[in-house]
């Protein structure tokens, strides 16, 4: 039996959904487009300002204003702002509150094409730091059939590839009633929902960013059946979402921005640990509530027991030689027109009509502005730097 309290949040996370339903339709979405750009033009000197969730999606973002990057590049920033939910940070960002944010990769799609609101990527956040993670029953994905399995958001890359391993074993993905032996529920829950969740039984398992992965494993309550960038290698999750109008208006202040998160990317590759302390709730900025142990798990190379997890199947491309976490940012055009493929095939509860009418390339160049992040790259060592091409291109890689 669903206690009062599992209820109360269940009931908010739908809340949280429909109020985010309505601002990503074009009549919600309009009164706070009109909000944001008012707020902008009465503040063309505003301060930086962040808005974040507490997961390692946020990670450059954070050590960037721990660090004091950007402050060394001149600019004024507030501490950021964390959000519990994507309904909340995505709100704040339209209304003009914040503007600098990490957000679900598809949901920017969704934002520019399905909303018409004016924000472009600027640059990747992370590579992979996702997993799927299921009771300790469940041994293949096959065994998902007739079980429901939590996702953060429907526009986000979770939700992609966990239908794309689905399909792969034959399982059909539903949003509505009760899942048959070859079909599996999806619902949507706060990432802060899922291992209490998992650990009552009330679903199979979760797909998420991290350390929520890492939580289920301190915890106890749940184990990693894969690792999402060993199904789509090197894939973004989360990317750097910022308004349009300060890219074109404020070109200066826009790369001083962008100059930070690349310094702190750069730094991150170096100090791993010291990250995961930045992250933790023993940090006194308090930027999350995880433990230095779970976020040690998932920052810290030399934590991760490959053997082991080849030995479960949670890694299957070992060839790949994938961190848990790694961190670049380039947003690679192949990645968003592919990223807009999978969309069109992948079943995205609410209003998706739009999406059959996105071409991908157009999409790449028209989503993406990558001015800003090219010029930091270049100033911090290169592409070499980050182990990226000179070419700053790529093929997509994607396995079942």
């Amino acid at each position: 039996m669903t206690d009062f309290g599992d209820f109360k949040a269940t009931l908010q996370t739908r809340r949280q959904f429909l109020k985010l339903s309505t601002l990503f339709s074009a009549a919600g979405a309009l009164p706070l487009l009109q909000m944001a750009s008012a707020a902008r033009a009465a503040q063309p000197d505003a301060p930086l300002r962040i808005g974040y969730l507490p997961i390692t999606d946020a990670t450059p973002l954070l050590v960037a204003h721990h660090n004091g990057l950007f402050e060394q590049q001149g600019l004024q920033v507030e501490k950021p702002r964390l959000f519990r939910s994507w309904a909340q940070i995505v709100e704040a960002f339209l209304a003009g509150q914040v503007n600098a944010v990490h957000l679900l990769s598809p949901m920017t799609v969704w934002a520019r094409y399905g909303s018409q609101s004016r924000a472009k990527v600027v640059a990747w956040n992370h590579m992979s730091g996702s997993g799927l993670t299921v009771q300790h029953h469940i041994d293949r994905v096959a065994d998902l059939g007739g079980t429901t399995v939590a996702i953060p958001f429907w526009y986000s890359l979770h939700n992609i590839v966990l239908q794309h391993l689905l399909k792969s074993q034959g399982l059909e993905p539903i949003s509505d009633g009760n899942p048959g032996p070859t079909q599996v529920k999806l619902v949507v829950m706060a990432p802060s929902d899922m291992v209490p969740a998992l650990a009552n039984k009330q679903i199979a398992g979760y797909t998420v960013a991290e350390p929520f992965n890492a939580n289920a494993e301190v915890l106890k309550v749940g184990k990693i059946l894969r690792f999402t960038g060993d199904v789509w290698k090197d894939h973004a999750c989360c990317v750097v979402l910022m308004h349009e109008q300060d890219l074109e208006q404020r070109p200066e202040w826009s790369q001083k921005v962008v100059n930070g998160i690349v310094r702190a990317q750069a730094w991150i590759q170096d100090n791993r640990q010291e990250t995961a302390r930045i992250l933790s709730r023993d940090n006194p900025q308090k930027y999350t509530p995880h433990t230095y142990e779970a976020l040690a798990n998932v920052l810290e190379p030399e934590r991760m027991d490959n053997a082991h997890y080849e030995g479960t199947g949670a890694i299957v491309n070992k060839d790949w030689k994938e961190k848990r976490i790694d961190f670049q940012p380039y947003p690679y055009p192949s990645y968003t027109e592919e990223l807009i493929r999978k969309l069109k095939t992948t079943l995205v509860s609410g209003q998706n009509a739009f999406l059959q009418e996105l071409d991908p390339a157009f999409v790449a160049r028209d989503l993406v502005d990558d001015r800003y992040v090219k010029q930091a790259i270049l100033a911090n060592g290169g592409p070499a730097a980050f182990g990226l091409p000179d070419s700053f291109s790529r093929v997509e890689t994607i396995t079942t």
